[in-house]
């Protein structure tokens, strides 16, 4: 017995001294939890779904019920509302339309609402808007849409009201109209009580007891006052009324407001894609795994160490900044190879579009792979041994995967893990390859995203020279 606690107790202390297995044992999958706990809601207090997606509002209408439903999109937390326009000089003006397409085209933002002059149409009764939208992610824009139709149907009500009272207005004429309110008012206040001046306001601001269609009945609904129920002396008991009855009644809102509110939607860009999901999702996965296959090709200079390979290069006429040199273009050519296999996989399996975007996307898989190439060798250079390179790579790789938006938006996360993922190359190689593969940008247009992943590969490059240089590698 005791041979077997000498035997545990070495396994133990192997493993505790092996830094790179403990933090993939503990570690990695802690991070994960923590990042899919804000992605699926499982905090306390935490709000539930997407968190500050990017809006642009242009109000056109002048009704008041316009700005009160603005007042409402800016306090939904899952949205953050754009309505202004920053001129050259600093000062700022309401967006246009105008504004808010060429936004949408340069991804400022994905997502616009337009109330238009005729939001309530002088002729006819009902509510128009109309979507703009990039829908560039799949699940952020499913949120989008439920956050906006929540918000905009709960106002429809209102909306509606001033509809109804400009319709009164325009056939009854004001003197008319005024006395039409008064007398049903007065009528109101006399057999049920109330304020009369405060039931003729609310009558006069459009309000005629819409909202009750969006509300289900109550399953547990107060006792009738006995005064009132002379009023109808067939009504149902309240105890009689059942969830078969009330049913309807709750699911018959939304189809109301959906034949009466007209919102006109246009997808600004993708339009033209054959498969979208695939557009959106195979670039993500390719640059998580040339992270994993470049990480672990630098991790090979330890093996070389040991073979004694170095010592045979560095006694010809070869330096250290020679192997380093040729091991970073290594990773750049397999880093492109594969990438071209992993696209030319997403054209056979997918009939992803590579073709007819052949040289921005050669472009952007290019700075791309020089960022992940210069990553490994950073990864090499900061590490004692090819056991803690596996061990970093493995938990800075799954880590930037999930913050930069490979698996799932990033607008679902925090926002200071928003501001994060910027900060990875995973999120500057998926935005560059979605702008070639979804929305079809030209090489011009996605010079910006190729300029930021050539400059994190030659900040980190210049780095891990430096470090190579500090370290005993080559000693």
């Amino acid at each position: 017995m005791s041979q077997v606690l000498i035997l545990l107790r070495k396994s133990l202390l192997s493993f505790w001294r092996a830094k790179a297995a403990v933090a993939i044992t503990f570690i990695v999958p802690i991070v994960l939890i923590y990042l899919f706990g804000h992605v699926f809601g499982l905090y306390p207090n935490q709000n539930k779904g997407p968190n500050g997606i990017l809006l642009a509002v242009v109000n056109l209408s002048p009704e008041p019920a316009a700005a009160k439903l603005v007042a409402a999109l800016k306090a939904e937390k899952g949205l953050r509302l754009i309505t202004e326009h920053e001129n050259a000089d600093g000062t700022k003006r309401p967006l246009t339309e105008a504004d808010v397409r060429a936004a949408i085209k340069d991804n400022n933002y994905r997502f616009a609402l337009i109330l238009p002059p005729d939001l309530l149409p002088e002729k006819g009764f009902g509510v128009r808007m109309k979507f703009l939208s990039d829908p560039r992610n799949e699940i952020e824009a499913q949120m989008v849409n439920g956050l906006l139709q929540k918000t905009v149907f709960s106002h429809v009500p209102e909306l509606l009201g001033e509809s109804l009272q400009r319709q009164a207005h325009r056939l009854l004429g004001s003197p008319r109209l005024e006395n039409f309110n008064r007398t049903i008012a007065n009528t109101v206040a006399d057999h049920f009580g109330g304020d009369r001046e405060k039931i003729f306001a609310q009558m006069n601001s459009g309000d005629f007891g819409f909202s009750a269609l969006g509300q289900a009945p109550t399953p547990a609904a107060k006792p009738i006052d006995p005064s009132l129920r002379r009023l109808d002396t067939n009504a149902k008991p309240a105890a009689a009324t059942t969830t078969a009855d009330a049913k309807p009644a709750a699911s018959a809102a939304p189809d109301i407001f959906s034949r009466i509110v007209k919102i006109e939607t246009e997808q600004v860009a993708g339009k033209q894609v054959a498969n979208p999901m695939a557009a959106r999702t195979v670039g993500g996965y390719a640059i998580m795994f040339l992270l994993m296959a470049v990480s672990g090709s630098a991790a090979t200079l330890f093996e070389e160490k040991q073979s004694g390979i170095f010592q045979r290069l560095l006694s010809s006429p070869v330096r250290p900044a020679h192997i380093l040199c040729a091991r970073f273009l290594f990773g750049m050519i397999l880093g492109l190879v594969q990438l071209a296999a992993m696209f030319l996989a997403g054209r056979l399996f997918f009939g992803l579009e590579i073709f007819q975007h052949a040289l921005p996307l050669l472009a952007v898989s290019l700075s791309a792979a020089a960022a992940c190439s210069a990553f490994g060798m950073l990864v090499a250079a900061i590490s004692p041994s090819a056991a803690a390179a596996q061990g970093i790579s493995t938990f800075v790789v799954i880590s930037m995967s999930a913050v930069g938006g490979a698996w799932f938006p990033t607008s679902i996360m925090p926002d200071y893990i928003q501001r994060l993922s910027k900060f990875t190359i995973v999120y500057w190689a998926v935005e560059g390859f979605t702008d070639v593969l979804w929305a079809g940008r030209s090489l011009l247009e996605v010079l910006p995203r190729i300029g930021v992943l050539t400059g994190i590969a030659a900040v980190v490059m210049v780095v891990a020279v430096w470090r190579f240089n500090k370290g005993t590698l080559f000693d």
